[in-house]
């Protein structure tokens, strides 16, 4: 996949009857499917069932079963509520008769209220100024751990461009937090707002626990560490654009029990807060 039209076909899923659907995997460079692709599939199967323009505001979700890349991933809708402002979607994602995943999703007709936000980081680094994965492979790719080289080696719909490079054979640690640009390839003029929801849920499983991992750097990385997302919510605020570069803001107030927790905030560049993120993972040192 190297365009935002990869990733929609991938995310829009076959409908099979009205509450039941199907669909196929890519990977990212792990052996296992990516929590991302799940959690988009589960959204796109949730929202093709919510019919009164009721949006996304929030997902809670859990990862049970590491997911077979060959295998088609089925997902079950349970309609749950459809009260007087919101509606509730239950997921259910098998592989052969197994449960792999578990979602539940909420939806909310639009409101006027009361409206306030945190704001952007005033000195962040500008994208124009920072290196993509991509540039990093092509200046840095030979002195890379394979592992590494390997992962950024994959075609991916999203560009990304952290705002400092962390040297992987440098084991030091690093204040647990990182900042990331993101920004999808190829023509996103035609998205429409549920469309752009799952591209980022998509996007959300990125990048999340390298600010659990930073704070222990000096023992821990990506080669000697068992790592896999293990629950993960999302709370949706305002409509957006994939115009412009978006900033993924993350940051992690704990790891304990082999189990790392981050948190991380998407803004667009001018600074409007479009979501929030958390998720807990697994960090088993091998």
């Amino acid at each position: 996949m190297n365009s935002a039209q990869d990733l929609l076909q991938l995310i829009h899923l076959e409908q099979q009857d009205e509450n039941r659907f199907q669909g196929m995997s890519k990977t990212v460079g792990s052996p296992n499917v990516f929590g991302g692709q799940v959690l988009s599939q589960a959204v796109n199967a949730a929202s093709r069932t919510v019919h009164n323009d009721r949006v996304l505001h929030s997902l809670h979700s859990y990862f049970l079963e590491p997911g077979n890349l060959s295998i088609p991933i089925v997902y079950n809708v349970e309609v749950v509520r459809n009260g007087g402002s919101f509606s509730v979607r239950r997921v259910t994602a098998q592989q052969e008769g197994k449960i792999i995943f578990i979602l539940s999703a909420s939806y909310h007709k639009e409101e006027i209220g009361h409206e306030h936000q945190i704001q952007i980081k005033s000195d962040i680094k500008q994208p124009e100024d920072l290196m993509s994965w991509t540039e990093m492979l092509g200046r840095f790719g030979d002195h890379l751990p394979s592992k590494t080289k390997g992962f950024l080696e994959i075609d991916r719909p999203v560009e990304f461009k952290p705002t400092q490079i962390v040297n992987p054979l440098n084991t030091k640690d690093l204040p647990p937090y990182t900042d990331v640009w993101v920004k999808l390839k190829g023509n996103v003029s035609q998205l429409n707002r549920s469309e752009k929801q799952q591209i980022l849920t998509y996007i959300s499983d990125y990048n999340i626990l390298t600010a659990a991992m930073n704070r222990h750097a000096s023992k821990a990385n990506w080669n000697n560490t068992q790592t896999a997302s293990l629950d993960h919510s999302m709370w949706f605020f305002r409509d957006f654009d994939y115009d412009d570069w978006l900033l993924y803001s993350l940051e992690s107030p704990n790891t304990v029990g082999a189990r790392g927790f981050a948190k991380g905030n998407l803004f667009t560049r001018d600074g409007v807060l479009i979501a929030s993120v958390a998720q807990e993972g697994l960090m088993r040192p091998k």
